[in-house]
């Protein structure tokens, strides 16, 4: 077990913060395209459908109101943006404190190797079944980078997802914390742990703008 991962079950992140993030990435998921028309948009109504006095009949400008049949939709839904903004060090907060949590839970596992050379669902289940996450409901794999036999090997298999370590190329899909809270069990490649040790643990640099700043003042007494 190495300090990163003492780190990780260490760490204490509340679940309002755990919340936030899970909406905001649920949120950001949508498009936002959907849409409706309102009576002022739909064809056809230009005229009444019969005159307004001596019918015994409520009075009605158009057919295309929205309590007949055809008519347009009464506050009609039109395409928006659902983003949501979270800080970047509350998203990473987030993710390391899901991780964290599998890893105190006993649920994440740490496989040496989860690879194949060709696309079989037989191999997949097996490894599943070997890691203890055979009878789980919803699996999280997790790779050092896209493998597509591989992927293809679990694509079958209902419940299990497959997700890749983050990069700086941007390759695959990267798992969020969305991802490692709903999943049941959580396989990561040796590799890909390493990855995320390396992405996660490296020790931000000292500003220098600042140091610059002291030096001006001690050139100025």
């Amino acid at each position: 077990m190495s300090k990163f991962t003492d780190t990780l079950k260490g760490l204490d992140v509340s679940p309002n913060l755990l919340h936030r993030v899970l909406v905001a990435e649920e949120a950001n998921a949508r498009q936002g395209t959907q849409s409706a028309k309102t009576r002022s948009e739909t064809r056809g109504g230009g005229r009444k459908p019969y005159k307004q006095k001596k019918t015994g009949n409520a009075r009605q400008g158009t057919i295309r109101a929205p309590h007949y049949a055809h008519g347009g939709m009464a506050l009609a839904v039109k395409p928006r943006d659902y983003s949501k903004k979270v800080n970047k060090k509350e998203r990473r907060l987030a993710l390391l404190g899901a991780l964290g949590a599998k890893l105190s839970s006993g649920d994440l596992t740490v496989v040496d190797k989860i690879s194949f050379k060709a696309p079989k669902t037989k191999e997949a289940q097996a490894l599943l079944a070997k890691n203890g996450a055979g009878d789980a409901k919803r699996v999280l794999v997790i790779l050092a980078a896209h493998d597509e036999p591989t992927f293809r090997s679990f694509r079958n298999i209902e419940g299990v997802e497959v997700r890749v370590a983050p990069n700086k190329e941007g390759k695959g899909e990267a798992f969020s914390t969305r991802d490692l809270l709903v999943a049941h069990k959580v396989l990561v490649a040796k590799d890909a742990m390493e990855m995320i040790e390396a992405t996660y643990s490296a020790e931000e640099a000292p500003a220098k703008p600042a140091a610059k700043k002291a030096a001006k003042k001690e050139t100025e007494a």
